[in-house]
């Protein structure tokens, strides 16, 4: 019992503030997520997939609506914007919180990049001057993670499993934090969430951080290899629920490769 609540008292210490990244770190994460995301290349900063009904900017592909449309997915470009706004970030003159994606179509939002519109050129450099920084929004995402996963949780028991492999994954066994461990959770958040969200299902069922950390088996040894396990399992199941008009099988393989990553 003396353990149990020494444990629950050091992580809720660890995660009472902001994770702070180095510049190093900051440059590491952003380039691995980008390359995640976009292969590294320029063409796929600001991107609109086949298939979807948003665009999908940044180096974490951060979703961002045009105006009055909604989705089951959450919106996380005005995140950014905000966060960028408090660090005093220079932002273009029309872009602030509450600016919707300015092209209400993919017709329209390619018409722009083909034609290298002002706004869009604008945006462009924008999120290419500002990589580490999208990094450095990325994990404090992951720092509000854990206490929103937490609070979603009504088991005891639950929670504290829940606690502790968020603790495994991201720090070494002396308490200092693991890089790639770091890696993992701040990537896989960006990229499927915290799993908190009830919209962000299919079924009923979620594949975001939270279903996957509840989901890593404790009988793998290498808790990045029991993660990504976990992940590929949820996301399967993710794949398996969702509905045949999205045609989500067509993102297994990527997704998989991107799973090695975390630990190969």
């Amino acid at each position: 019992m003396r353990f149990i609540l020494f444990f629950s008292l050091l992580v809720s210490m660890l995660f009472a503030s902001e994770i702070e990244l180095t510049d190093k770190q900051a440059s590491y994460i952003a380039q691995k997520v980008w390359q995640n995301e976009g292969a590294g290349l320029d063409k796929y900063l600001v991107h609109w997939n086949d298939g979807e009904d948003f665009a999908s900017v940044g180096i974490g592909h951060f979703i961002w609506f045009s105006k009055g449309h909604t989705e089951r997915f959450r919106e996380v470009f005005p995140m950014v914007v905000d966060f960028m706004e408090e660090k005093g970030v220079k932002l273009p003159s029309w872009l602030n919180t509450k600016t919707s994606l300015p092209w209400n179509s993919k017709a329209k939002f390619y018409a722009a990049k083909e034609a290298k519109t002002k706004q869009y050129i604008e945006l462009f450099n924008f999120l290419k001057a500002t990589m580490p920084q999208q990094a450095e929004f990325m994990a404090q995402r992951l720092s509000e993670a854990l206490p929103q996963m937490l609070e979603s949780i009504d088991d005891p028991k639950r929670e504290m499993l829940i606690k502790k492999r968020f603790y495994e994954v991201m720090h070494n066994r002396d308490g200092s934090v693991n890089e790639r461990g770091l890696y993992v959770l701040l990537d896989y958040t960006n990229f499927k969430g915290e799993g908190t969200l009830k919209s962000e299902r299919y079924n009923g069922q979620g594949w975001g951080l939270l279903q996957v950390l509840e989901h890593m088996s404790p009988r793998e040894s290498n808790k990045f290899k029991s993660f990504a396990s976990s992940a590929k399992e949820m996301l399967s199941r993710r794949i398996k629920n969702s509905p045949p008009a999205r045609g989500e099988e067509r993102w297994r393989k990527g997704w998989n490769v991107r799973l090695k990553t975390y630990w190969e």
